[in-house]
């Protein structure tokens, strides 16, 4: 799915209208679909208090009300009765709402709650706000940010940009629910914007197809359909050699576990031969926890060198240590290995170290969360400057960045963005991290596209994860119930 920035919607809403759709016909029609969806999931309210701004976006509100009040629903309208410059489409709908007597028109410093089952529909501003809040539609958002009751918010949340960050101490309405209208916006996707989103709904209203498929844009949510897009079901005439072969380097005294969760990912997403390079120290463990791979030992607590192995995809960094022979290990096989690899963990921060980054070979994945993003490339003031920079690194690298977050993010050589909306907090544990190493290597050494294997891998490790939250907990469940949740990922696609 594509996103696209405030202006590209605007030219999509009007491509829209150009093939036909009058704009009051098509804000008739968002707002169906939200009416359609509040009915089904809040069906026992009593009272809906709808918020509406002037522009279009309270256009939207004004339609909302007036369906929700035809359908039986107790509807109360506030608007800030000092500013009633509503643009053409918002006040055809208010005149349609003030015709209703059943329907109470008040200003914002009339609201007041007295009945628990009763839910807020925030439709003050859309997509298109470019500056803070302030006056009455600042003290209302604060004021309902307050009371805890459930709130809606129509498009985006007030308060929210689109497509930028917000100032610190911003205030925005935080919505439990944003119904938003055929695309993601980016601030949706950012841990200091998404916050204020709740569960994300995306309505299809069909807009303009033609325009969304020729739009161009380097930003992208990763959906199923794009899933089914890249997965390959395995073919009936084919043997262990088909799938690649997969080398799993890590582990040191004490840090066995990483390694191991990394091979079994491996297995698990379905490589043809796996290998494990670790030191002696983990060898009971490996071979008995998971024998289907093969272990080669390199040293007895610590890795102190690996053998280049041809036609072979490695994943290098779980539990690997910083150790100097270790560093050593790692910087002599990038001299001399020249084929796209998989580094995480400890990996990146011995390169990270030694400034090893021109080592890397390209095509090689990096999977840093955000400290180790730090380490490798500097400091930056918030997620979306973090977002910018890996884009000029991944593409003055010629290197693909998983950068793991909320929303982990790939970023590609080519400095397109994927943003992965799968997976939970339940995965922020130790060990997530090397399962998503072992994915990856896995369905690269599949001979996977490299890019297609971020994104399908991110998408599976998430996907994974959420069975795993929703049979255990996400504060119970364990980064290897995660694994053996990937079988149940890929039955869903192959049926």
């Amino acid at each position: 799915m594509k996103i696209l920035t405030a202006q590209q919607i605007k030219e999509c809403d009007f491509a829209t209208i150009e093939k036909g759709i009058s704009s009051i016909n098509l804000m008739e029609k968002a707002a169906k679909f939200c009416v359609d969806w509040i009915e089904v999931n809040f069906r026992s309210t009593q009272k809906f208090l709808i918020f509406c701004g002037t522009g279009n976006n309270g256009g939207d509100g004004f339609a909302i009300a007036r369906m929700l009040y035809e359908k039986g629903y107790n509807v109360e309208v506030f608007i800030d009765k000092n500013n009633r410059e509503f643009s053409p489409d918002a006040n055809v709908n208010f005149k349609k709402i003030k015709q209703m007597s059943g329907v109470d028109i008040k200003d914002f410093s009339d609201l007041m709650i007295r009945d628990d089952k009763t839910v807020v529909i925030d439709a003050l501003f859309g997509y298109g706000l470019n500056r803070g809040l302030s006056g009455a539609t600042k003290n209302i958002v604060e004021k309902l940010n307050q009371i805890k009751i459930p709130k809606i918010s129509i498009d985006i949340p007030t308060g929210l940009f689109a497509d930028k960050i917000i100032e610190e101490n911003s205030t925005v309405l935080k919505a439990d629910f944003t119904l938003t209208f055929q695309f993601y916006k980016k601030s949706f996707l950012h841990p200091e914007t998404g916050k204020s989103c709740g569960k994300i709904i995306v309505l299809d209203i069909n807009l303009d197809e033609d325009f969304i498929d020729v739009i161009k844009t380097y930003y992208f949510v990763i959906d199923e359909d794009l899933i089914k897009e890249i997965y390959r079901p395995r073919d009936d005439f084919s043997n262990k050699g088909t799938y690649g072969k997969s080398i799993l380097v890590g582990g040191s005294y004490g840090k066995i576990g990483a390694i191991l969760m990394s091979t079994l990912s491996a297995l698990k997403t379905g490589s043809g031969l796996t290998f494990t390079i670790a030191p002696e120290c983990g060898n009971l463990i490996l071979q008995s926890q998971v024998p289907e791979a093969m272990f080669i030992g390199c040293g007895e607590k610590y890795i102190e060198k690996f053998e280049i192995q041809d036609k072979a995809v490695y994943g290098i960094g779980p539990g690997f240590g910083k150790e100097k022979q270790t560093q050593n290990a790692l910087l002599d096989f990038l001299e001399n290995y020249h084929d796209p690899i998989v580094l995480d963990a400890d990996a990146l921060n011995i390169l990270a170290e030694t400034d090893g980054m021109r080592l890397i070979p390209k095509n090689s994945v990096i999977t840093p969360h955000p400290l180790e993003f730090e380490r490798l490339f500097g400091k930056t003031e918030n997620s979306f400057e973090r977002l910018k920079l890996a884009r000029t690194k991944a593409e003055e690298l010629q290197i693909f960045i998983v950068l793991k977050d909320h929303h982990t993010a790939v970023i590609t050589p080519g400095k397109k963005v994927y943003y992965n909306i799968t997976g939970n907090s339940g995965m922020a544990k130790g060990g997530s991290g090397d399962v998503l190493t072992g994915i990856l290597t896995s369905l690269i050494s599949q001979k996977y596209d490299i890019e297609k294997a971020c994104i399908f891998g991110v998408w599976l490790h998430g996907k994974a994860g959420d069975l795993a939250a929703e049979q255990f907990s996400k504060e119970s469940m364990l980064p290897t119930d995660l694994i053996h949740k990937i079988g149940e990922v890929f039955k869903s696609l192959s049926s």
